[in-house]
């Protein structure tokens, strides 16, 4: 294959494994960031949101030989802990015995993965804002903070990997005569809130669960970190009786935490001061087509289709962009028109049906995961999955841990069962009978 000049414009998770991919096939790498070295710079407080790690980001790390090393900077979490209004807690395994999401903070990801890219001749350049892109000569045009002027950039192909708001993308959609965009607000924002670790780093939580107190329109998650603190986030309406605009006084705060979620804010000592310092942001789905241009560029990642995080595979969407057109470039070797062509014919599909399974998971993390018809229903479909491993796959094991299954194959078929289920749920004495091997075979029966 031809060595080419590749330009990828944003240095997070998905443009540095991006880079890394194209590396390793012998490509000339540059990677142009608008914010600074984040290996210089302290965290912001309230953006430092964990990431749930699965098997479609974790295959393509593995292809790239990096799957252990970041590993070592995860923590599996077999299942979900859920926490009730009255202080009961329940446990829900995500899968089979061995199966785990992993959580993993995004700064030490980004890091790792840059000190990767960095390590095999990739170039970074930091505090470089695209603000124009030449489509005849495929050059960039970029400013600098406090800097007049602009530099340019001219690369063979470029990739645009910066994110929901991407540059890279408004330089696209400019300059396309039928350029296809959509982008949806939930009526929900998000704030970031830290558990602190407990004496000598210890877990004041459970350590190996994604913790959730679901509460009908709204909801708190919690995700484990190396050092003993969790990573808390409450999802909340921006407006209404029960939303952030309530909430405007330390006494308002402290009362409804200790109302809705009792016992996290014992946890948290400094709760009021997180609330009102950290930032409230908003979460965005974008939709978009077409993403590539002339065989010479191509939007990946969220630059392509961001995702709201309630299914956990916005990241892992994009890691698996990056091992679908790493397997194109196998099949097409240096043929850009077919490889790029291919990879949005591939991907639009499924990156669509990924966004509707993360909003309509969002209903079921908030308001279904504390009733009991939902788990009975959950436990059934665990029962079918146990003994008709290939005939029947529950929802969340279709995209978690199937890599070989497509997300638009797992929204059909996720929502086949659904409709199947939901029918078997009004059976009479449902809850007793949920066992019977006569049902299971009804039900089965069904998918066929």
């Amino acid at each position: 294959m031809k060595q080419r000049k590749i330009a990828i414009i944003g240095a997070g998770l998905v443009g540095s494994l991006l880079g890394i991919f194209l590396a390793k096939r012998g490509h000339q790498v540059f990677v142009f960031e608008w914010r600074p070295d984040m290996r210089k710079q302290s965290l912001q407080a309230g953006r430092s949101i964990n990431l749930a790690l699965s098997d479609r980001g974790l295959s393509a790390l593995n292809e790239v030989g990096i799957k252990d090393e970041i590993l070592n900077i995860a923590i599996p979490m077999p299942g979900r802990l859920i926490h009730n209004l009255d202080g009961q807690m329940n446990f829900q395994p995500y899968g089979k015995e061995g199966q785990a999401i992993y959580s993993v903070s995004r700064s030490e990801l980004n890091i790792r993965l840059v000190n990767i890219a960095e390590s095999l001749g990739i170039r970074f350049q930091f505090e470089k804002k695209c603000t124009a892109i030449n489509w005849q000569t495929n050059e960039i045009s970029f400013n600098e903070p406090n800097q007049p002027g602009h530099e340019n950039f001219q690369a063979e192909i470029i990739f645009g990997a910066d994110g929901a708001y991407a540059a890279s993308r408004l330089q696209h959609m400019l300059g396309h005569q039928k350029f296809d965009y959509h982008q949806h607000y939930i009526d929900c924002g998000y704030k970031e809130l830290s558990v602190p670790a407990g004496p000598r780093g210890s877990f004041l939580l459970k350590k190996n669960a994604l913790h959730i107190w679901p509460r009908k329109e709204y909801m708190l998650i919690a995700l484990p970190n190396l050092d003993g603190s969790f990573t808390g986030t409450l999802f909340f309406p921006f407006s209404g009786e029960q939303s952030f605009e309530k909430l405007i006084s330390p006494e308002a705060v402290q009362y409804f935490f200790k109302k809705e979620f009792p016992g996290i804010a014992d946890l948290i000592p400094d709760l009021t001061d997180q609330f009102f310092n950290n930032p409230t942001s908003s979460l965005v789905t974008v939709q978009c087509y077409p993403w590539v241009r002339d065989g010479k560029f191509s939007l990946i990642g969220d630059a392509a289709h961001a995702l709201v995080p309630f299914f956990g595979q916005g990241m892992n969407c994009g890691f698996e962009d990056c091992l679908v057109l790493n397997q194109l470039m196998d099949k097409f070797p240096d043929q850009w028109d077919e490889i790029l062509e291919n990879f949005q014919q591939l991907r639009k599909p499924d990156a669509d049906a990924i966004a509707d399974m993360a909003i309509n998971n969002f209903v079921e993390m908030r308001s279904k995961t504390a009733d009991p018809v939902f788990l009975l229903q959950k436990k059934i479909e665990a029962r079918l999955h146990d003994k008709f491993p290939d005939k029947w796959i529950p929802s969340y094991s279709l995209v978690t841990f199937s890599t070989q299954i497509r997300y638009s194959e797992a929204l059909a078929r996720g929502n086949k069962q659904e409709a199947i289920m939901l029918e078997f749920m009004k059976t009479d004495n449902i809850a007793e009978r949920w066992d019977d091997h006569d049902l299971h075979m009804e039900i089965i029966n069904k998918v066929d």
